[in-house]
This record gives C-alpha cells, structure tokens and sequence, in this order.
C-alpha cells in the first residue's frame, strides 16, 4: 500500500519508464566497455542524473549537477595512488606498512569530501544540498565504533548502523535548512534480532530436514576427490541454503530499519520524511528482478531498476510542516548569496557507497 496522500502529506513520485532508460543504460554500457571503463564517468552521472531528474515531491524534481569529467578526476586519484601504494609496497615493504595505515587515518577525511561532492552537486528544485560532517565525526563513526563492535563480536552492529545514518543524515543541509534524525536504537535491533532469526529457522529447518550443517560442508569438501558427484550435492545444497538464509534476512534489516530511519529524519521547518515498505514485498521485487535479469543475460536490468525505483517512491512521503512553495522560496533566497560557491566544489567522487 503506498503512503497516503493527504494536504500536509506528500508522496513521492518517480516518473521513469523502462524503455526510455534502457535507451541511456545501453548506451552508458557500450560507451564505457569501447573505452575500457574510462566512459563509466559520464555513465555515472547520466544515471543518476536520470534518476534524480525523475524523482519528484509536490511536483518538484530532484536533479544531479555532477559532470563525468569531474567523477573521473576523482577515480584517477584513487588509481594513481593505488598504483604507487603497490609500487611502494613491492619495493618498500616496511614503508607499505606506513602508508597502509596512514591510509586508514586518512580515509575518515576521504570520505567526508565524497559525501560533500555528492551533496553539493545535488538539489532539489533549484535548491543545493550540502554536507557539513567533519573528520572527527567520520574517524570515530567509520574507525573507532568498527573496532567497538568487532570487540563485541558484532552484538552492537546495529549500534554502528545507527551512528552511520545519523552521522550522513545530521550533516545533510537543504540550502541551509538541517536535517536530522532520531531513529530509536530499538528499532535497529529489532530489525536485526528477526533478520537473525530469519537466519536461524532457515538453517534449523534445513538442519532437521536433510542433516545439513557446517560439519556436513566440511566433509563434503574434504571429500571431493573422493566422491566428487556426491560433495558437489552436499556443497550446493548448502550454498542454497546459506543464500535463502541470508539474502532474506538482508532484506528484512533493510525494509525494517528504512522505515525506522526515514520516519525518524526531520528537516528544519517542521517537515517529517515517511516511509512504509514492506519486507515481503521487498524481498519479492529482489528475487524476481533477478530472476528476470538473469533469463534475460542482464537485458532487463533497466526494467529491474526502473521497477524498485518506482515501489520505493510510492512508498516514500514527506509531511510538511509548511508550504513547500514558502520553504523552497526562503531557501533560494538565503543560499543566492553563496553566487558560485558551489560551482568550486571542495570535494571528489572516489566511488565510495555512501
């Protein structure tokens, strides 16, 4: 059931079509395999571009400002310094080991420029986005609470995911407006809590039905000389079930704490981000869109992106805390004395997931 729609109340709306995409997939694939990735730049951007120009809320689109020149600059960075780090690393050993981990320390300040580049050159009906996060912020979210939860033998991932989202979400401006977000730790746990016993059932059942378990794998692996036809049965039989226990589960923590996060996260005026998608229907769009795209040699993937763009829009909406014409009006106008600032953006795009 899509969020309903009422005065205060607004859905979003993605407008994308499966043929029209496929027109600029095709060709963003073509491009970048005839010039050996280096066009995957421009590919990026186009997408994004689309997605974003075709994402709307009250009739206003979002839009993305990056060019491919700019997105590939960031990727030959990266590549150059990879490049010497393994230079560094097959002459210099002990100095490798110096630069590995100045990597590391340097990696919280990598990733606050990818996360400024990406908000900077996007808006939302003329409006630029922003991001403020500092080094600090980054280095005790991305290194030190990955320690903590590796110490805690991962009991308190949903704590680390939680400081993730908030760390991108409380440093996100509209214009100058501030985002925030106050998701309960709760609801991440819970999410986790049913997405392990997802996991649980799933090999308990599988355990009970046909005595399948991790001591049954390694048998079977130690045993494919011997009985190869045998092993490979035992060994495939429990990759399916590894996959039917953790693909779900990974959904089930995706659909649970999208809707926690969204319904937590607030923009300074009043406004209030929805969300209400489904686990089930999630986890349906996933296995059949890869079952589509896999039958059809990757040829319906546009149809498959189009597709769960479309469910997570429809399940997506913002209440207004006031008139959108007034916000954006009041946002256009305090951000016009910026001039060009964001046409000097500070940071790069690395490729980062964020």
């Amino acid at each position: 059931m899509s969020l309903e729609q009422t005065s205060s109340s607004h859905q979003f709306k993605f407008t994308g079509n499966a043929k029209e995409w496929f027109g600029v997939w095709i060709v963003n694939l073509l491009l970048s395999i005839v010039t050996i990735g280096i066009y995957s730049a421009w590919a990026k951007a186009r997408t994004k571009k689309y997605f974003y120009g075709n994402t709307h809320v009250d009739g206003r689109n979002f839009d993305y400002h990056a060019t491919g020149g700019q997105i590939l600059k960031g990727r030959l960075i990266v590549i150059a310094a990879v490049v010497v780090f393994q230079i560094v690393v097959a002459l210099m050993p002990i100095l490798g080991i110096i630069l590995l981990i100045a990597l590391v320390i340097f990696y919280p300040w990598l990733l606050t420029r990818a996360m400024m580049f990406n908000a900077r050159l996007s808006s939302f009906s003329n409006v630029r986005f922003n991001f403020v996060g500092t080094y600090w912020e980054a280095f005790k979210v991305f290194f030190i609470y990955p320690i903590l939860c590796l110490l805690t033998l991962y009991t308190t991932f949903p704590i680390l995911d939680r400081a993730m989202k908030r760390f991108s979400i409380d440093n996100h401006r509209l214009g100058t407006a501030e985002f925030g977000m106050s998701a309960p730790i709760g609801a991440f746990y819970k999410a986790a809590g049913l997405a392990l016993l997802w996991i649980v059932a799933v090999f308990a059942i599988a355990a009970l039905t046909t005595g399948l378990s991790l001591t049954a794998f390694g048998e079977a692996t130690m045993a494919l000389e011997n009985d190869p036809a045998s092993a490979i049965a035992v060994i495939a039989a429990f990759y399916f079930v590894f996959f039917l226990g953790f693909i779900p589960a990974g959904v089930i923590y995706q659909a649970l704490t999208r809707n926690a996060v969204y319904n937590g996260t607030f923009l300074q005026g009043g406004h209030r981000l929805r969300s209400n998608v489904s686990a089930l229907q999630l986890f349906w769009i996933a296995v059949s869109n890869l079952v589509v795209v896999v039958c059809t040699l990757g040829l319906m993937l546009p149809w498959a992106q189009i597709r769960t763009a479309r469910y997570l829009a429809d399940h997506t909406g913002v209440e207004l805390g006031s008139s959108l014409d007034e916000f954006i009006g009041v946002q256009q106008e305090a951000t016009s004395a910026l001039g060009d600032a964001y046409a000097d953006i500070e940071g790069i795009d690395v490729g980062l997931p964020i």
